[in-house]
């Protein structure tokens, strides 16, 4: 799954990563879970960054918001 990404200006691109790049803080947020239970998903390959830095993570929302609705569907089964 590839996907092209392409912006025409800088504007578009900050909207972009302002309404689609999220740091450990939002996941955890939306995942409602520990950070040593990110942490935990992210060494097992379950949720994978987009960046990592010294004290911080970068993930796409989407997979962090697919995650969440994967824990949900399993928590209502």
């Amino acid at each position: 799954m590839t996907e092209n990404y392409s912006f025409n200006s800088r504007e578009e691109l900050t909207e972009y990563i302002q309404d689609e790049i999220i740091n450990t803080t939002e996941a955890l947020e939306i995942l409602q879970c520990s950070r040593q239970n990110l942490n935990n998903l992210v060494q097992r390959g379950v949720i994978i960054p987009i960046k990592d830095l010294p004290r911080d993570r970068l993930f796409f929302k989407e997979d962090i918001v697919k995650r969440k609705n994967d824990m949900d569907k399993k928590a209502n089964n």
